[in-house]
């Protein structure tokens, strides 16, 4: 039987891969042939991960210190990249922080500025370090992880809601503009999953999200990164400018 949605030869970014989601992405591709550039904004946390991948047979991983929010610090991860692996097929924008749960009277600009800075203009300078790249050699995957509450809204959460919204929007602008370069861009959305990131939340929030999720259960960092291996693979050549839903079936839309 063929083996589906291979990635041998390829380089593959994953941002915010030091743990959680992130970190289960990048195992996932690194166990389909993929070179795994495993960054963060935790360097140690990163060399954990990638080291931990080497350790399997077969399976590459290298780390890199990435800053989402600094646009010196994500064109010096790419370059750097670039020159250790002399390409880059795949780019899983992931990074991103659920902010205080609070609210909108209560939000300070700080807050906002911050989980904007991370959620939605790390994915726009990352797309940016590397859309020139893979236009010239007419092929790239981008994946964004966004999240339901970008198309429901969660209460409390307006700062995060609004950010993954506008991940979505960017997610399907940028799809139609290098439609004719053999580049797919898609988003996944998340329903809650259980991460690190929860530990930022209120037990409240996360009984309200859970108890909307017709499956009553949290996501697995690890069902995420099915999904994103399909969207991140060669397989995933006829979907671009799409929304995949992990949500455990709570938006059908």
């Amino acid at each position: 039987m063929a083996n589906f949605f291979e990635l041998h030869g390829q380089t593959a970014i994953v941002t915010g891969a030091a743990r959680g989601i992130g970190e289960a992405i990048a195992r996932r591709l690194a166990a389909a042939g993929a070179l795994v550039a495993v960054t963060d904004i935790d360097l140690e946390g990163a060399r954990r991960v990638a080291a931990s991948i080497n350790l399997q047979e077969g399976q590459q991983a290298l780390a890199a210190y990435m800053d989402v929010t600094r646009v010196g610090s994500v064109n010096a991860a790419v370059q750097d990249i670039l020159d250790r692996t002399g390409r880059i097929d795949i780019l899983v924008n992931n990074a991103g922080i659920a902010g205080r749960a609070a609210p909108l009277w209560e939000q300070t600009d700080e807050d906002w500025q911050r989980v904007i800075a991370i959620n939605m203009t790390g994915v726009f300078y990352c797309c940016r370090a590397v859309i020139t790249h893979m236009r010239q050699r007419r092929y790239g995957r981008i994946v964004n992880i966004a999240s339901i509450a970008g198309k429901e809204g969660n209460p409390n959460m307006t700062v995060y809601s609004a950010s993954k919204a506008g991940v979505i929007g960017f997610t399907k602008a940028l799809a139609k503009e290098v439609a004719l370069d053999g580049i797919c861009v898609n988003a996944v959305t998340p329903a809650v999953v259980q991460t690190p990131i929860l530990e930022q939340l209120t037990s409240a929030q996360i009984e309200y999200m859970t108890s909307r999720i017709p499956m009553r259960r949290t996501g697995t960092p690890e069902e995420i990164a099915a999904v994103v291996h399909f969207l991140a693979s060669r397989d995933c050549s006829f979907v671009t400018g799409q929304v995949y839903d992990a949500s455990g079936g709570r938006a059908t839309y």
